[in-house]
């Protein structure tokens, strides 16, 4: 009879994870989620390394190789819950060379991890037309992996009915100031730091 048990046991771990590695690879086979990702970090790489193109300074463009991320994980491919903002809700997030740049809050994305729930204020750009949404955020990751000013999260803008909204954390990158010259980058505001580790996206240029 134990060893009966005992088999049952295994046969049910081992459903557990091939139903975990099926639902997993269902999410990160959408629209070929992983190879989207790649060719994204790939290009990126390649701009890094142009002399035009590169935030780089021009002394570290020969011995650059690769930007640094956390594996992508399908738990940090998050969908939250949407509350809109009235239109006109402005703010000014503070540049790290001095001034500001405004801001317009679309709304607020919530989520809960491992107990505790978690929100981001989404933005949208007043000086651009950039369509996609702005998340600068912090979390307890910073300055141990990845950079310690904080990093950025551009967010697709949802549909006038839509209730929910998807935070890729995978997509999480860095500002220009994480990898030296003269930037001036706009700083995450407090409403945006994370209480949570987030070890997703891009990691800190240098150890």
């Amino acid at each position: 009879m134990a060893s009966l048990s005992a088999s049952k046991i295994l046969l049910g771990l081992g459903l557990v994870f091939v139903v975990g590695y099926v639902a997993t690879d269902l999410v990160f086979n959408d629209d070929q989620y992983l190879y989207k990702l790649k060719q994204e970090r790939k290009q990126k790489n390649e701009q890094f390394r142009g002399h035009r193109t590169s935030p780089l300074p021009e002394e570290l463009h020969e011995n650059f190789d690769s930007l640094r991320y956390y594996p992508p994980q399908a738990l940090w491919r998050i969908t939250a819950t949407l509350q809109r903002l009235p239109p006109g809700d402005t703010l000014s997030l503070p540049l790290t060379q001095g001034g500001a740049d405004k801001y317009t809050r679309f709304g607020r994305a919530s989520f809960d991890w491992q107990g505790h729930k978690q929100t981001v204020t989404l933005l949208r750009r007043v000086s651009k037309t950039d369509p996609t949404l702005f998340v600068p955020f912090t979390d307890k990751t910073n300055g141990r992996g990845s950079y310690g000013g904080g990093r950025y999260l551009d967010v697709e803008t949802p549909g006038d009915n839509d209730q929910q909204v998807t935070l890729d954390f995978n997509r999480t990158y860095n500002p220009y100031c994480a990898y030296g010259g003269n930037f001036s980058c706009p700083m995450p505001p407090k409403e945006n730091w994370l209480t949570i580790d987030v070890p997703a996206g891009e990691k800190s240029y240098k150890e």
